[in-house]
């Protein structure tokens, strides 16, 4: 295991999306991978969401949560970046249910609060995904529902900052660039089996994992980039269940 060694426990602390939320949200709004591919994904695998109460885990600037709101879902937000939500409180009015919420911190819900929790390329910024998905498990009901997309392992180990042991958990640090500004970013790999015992030692069945293909309306878009994303994987996604009793996750 690399880089252990001064890795702050916040997320606000790591990545500064207050920063550059703005140009953030700009490139997310519209993008091939954003908005043709991820975002597409994860309502799919929702599926019909009507009258469904939904924690937004890592909302942003609100696209999810707006997408999940227009399809009937009732959509709580949080995000650790207050400029992040600024553009989410913009974008969804000012009766929107949004809060600062840092995933590794404790959440400031109720018990069996939610039908959904969807987290968006989230969960990838923590080292460790235990204590925040025990806080996820903990505020949806009984047969609730947990659907994540994070960095596709196979992409992280072979493309960024690649490294020669798969079966470690390494962080790697890269920069984005959004208007000419460059954004010091960490993000953590896990191998995926990591990933799968995260979830079922929390107490979540696995039920779907999910290599989709990007929207075919961006075809004709991003003819290029369609081409690549089609025949290269980027994201990894997954649906995971709460079993019908809280009492007994093995039942």
């Amino acid at each position: 295991m690399d880089r252990l060694t001064d890795v702050p426990k916040s997320l606000a602390q790591t990545n500064d999306y207050d920063g550059f939320a703005e140009a953030y949200a700009a490139e997310n709004e519209n993008s091939l991978v954003n908005a043709y591919y991820e975002r597409p994904a994860m309502l799919a695998l929702a599926g019909d969401v009507a009258g469904r109460r939904i924690l937004d885990a890592g909302c942003g600037s609100g696209p999810l949560t707006a997408a999940l709101r227009d399809r009937g879902a009732v959509v709580t937000g949080i995000d650790v970046s207050a400029g992040m939500l600024a553009l989410a409180r913009r974008r969804l009015g000012d009766d929107a249910d949004l809060h600062v919420v840092d995933l590794s911190d404790p959440l400031p819900f109720a018990d069996d609060a939610f039908d959904d929790v969807v987290a968006s390329l989230v969960l990838h910024y923590l080292e460790d995904w235990g204590p925040t998905l025990a806080e996820l498990r903990r505020v949806l009901r009984p047969g609730g529902r947990l659907i994540a997309s994070v960095d596709h392992p196979f992409v992280a180990y072979t493309i960024h900052d690649p490294r020669p042991d798969y079966f470690a958990t390494t962080s790697y640090d890269f920069d984005w660039t959004f208007n000419g500004r460059s954004v010091p970013m960490r993000f953590w790999r896990k191998p995926l089996h990591a990933m799968t015992d995260a979830f079922t030692t929390a107490g979540f069945r696995l039920s779907v994992i999910s290599e989709p293909q990007p929207d075919p309306a961006a075809r004709e878009l991003f003819p290029d980039d369609f081409a690549d994303l089609s025949r290269k994987t980027t994201f990894l996604f997954f649906v995971v269940e709460m079993p019908p009793s809280a009492a007994d996750p093995h039942e």
